[in-house]
């Protein structure tokens, strides 16, 4: 947890950083007039630009970085293989035929010490991306089943969903901050009539209420296109190892959600949904529902 934390730090200390010096690049060599405050609705837009372009991409940079950092992971390679479980092999011969048969730069293969079944791809390029198996997935799943989880990660990979995810977030975010900013200025004027040096208190509340409000309705389109490319991934993967062999995955995922009473949270980790999920819930998750996932995907052709 301590070393999350410091990763958090470092990485919003590293976008602080880069506003700074993207903001000082415009305003000297480009004479941009750039603030948070005024009538000026450029100046205030390219603030907003700057601030979650800043973020956007330095999380995604950071991504790999911060995640070797998060696990306590252990790195595949082809000279380790002898060293390694059939399991563990299996993950770094899915990843490798994947990647040649799509023509990419093989990403890196790790397998990390943890009680969730979990596995995720990240990087900021295809072919500088990586494909994580928590122990727990290799130890729990048979090999079929693996094969499948694997293959919807590359898809995501192939699909360029992180980088696709992140635009989408900069545009999104910069809209948040731009009418929350603007409107705030609106409602200062509005309630004090007079020529001041800086912003109220009106406005500082204003847009704290507004960039919260915006933020939440802004999540709504954020998690609908992640539940999207969700389903991009479930059908990318079903191109690779077959639909019904990954309609068969989901349905033994069903089968572990419906056998989980009290350890959802660790089922949790996986994005799998659990029962009896509310509409408000459904608005907020980032991935379907498991039977709309198959039903999605008995309902694909290709």
């Amino acid at each position: 947890m301590i070393k999350r934390i410091f990763l958090f730090l470092v990485t919003n200390l590293a976008v602080i950083i880069l506003i700074w010096i993207i903001i000082a690049l415009l305003e000297h060599f480009f004479w941009f007039k750039i603030s948070w405050y005024g009538q000026n609705y450029t100046s205030i837009f390219i603030y907003a630009l700057v601030i979650w372009f800043a973020w956007a991409f330095i999380s995604l940079l950071l991504s790999k970085w911060s995640a070797k950092r998060a696990y306590n992971i252990v790195l595949i390679k082809q000279d380790n293989l002898y060293n390694l479980s059939k399991k563990e092999v299996l993950v770094y011969d899915i990843v490798f035929d994947l990647s040649q048969r799509k023509g990419i730069k093989m990403p890196e293969v790790w397998i990390y010490e943890s009680s969730e079944p979990n596995a995720f791809a990240t990087g900021a390029t295809k072919n500088s991306s990586l494909v994580a198996v928590s122990s727990w997935l290799l130890d729990k799943m048979n090999e079929n089943e693996i094969k499948w989880v694997v293959a919807h990660e590359m898809s995501h990979i192939f699909n360029w969903d992180m980088i696709t995810m992140v635009l989408l977030q900069w545009v999104i975010n910069t809209f948040v901050i731009f009418l929350s900013r603007v409107i705030a200025n609106i409602v200062d004027w509005y309630f004090s009539k007079e020529e001041s040096s800086g912003p109220s208190w009106i406005y500082y509340v204003t847009s704290i209420v507004l960039d919260l409000v915006l933020w939440l309705l802004a999540s709504i389109i954020v998690m609908w296109f992640s539940r999207h490319r969700e389903y991009k991934a479930d059908e990318g993967s079903a191109r690779l190892v077959w639909k019904e062999n990954m309609i068969a995955w989901l349905e033994s995922l069903k089968k572990m959600v419906n056998l989980a009473s009290s350890d959802d949270s660790k089922l949790a980790t996986m994005k799998i949904s659990t029962k009896n999920k509310s509409w408000l819930m459904a608005l907020f998750s980032s991935h379907p529902d498991l039977d709309l996932r198959i039903e999605n995907l008995r309902k694909y052709n290709y």
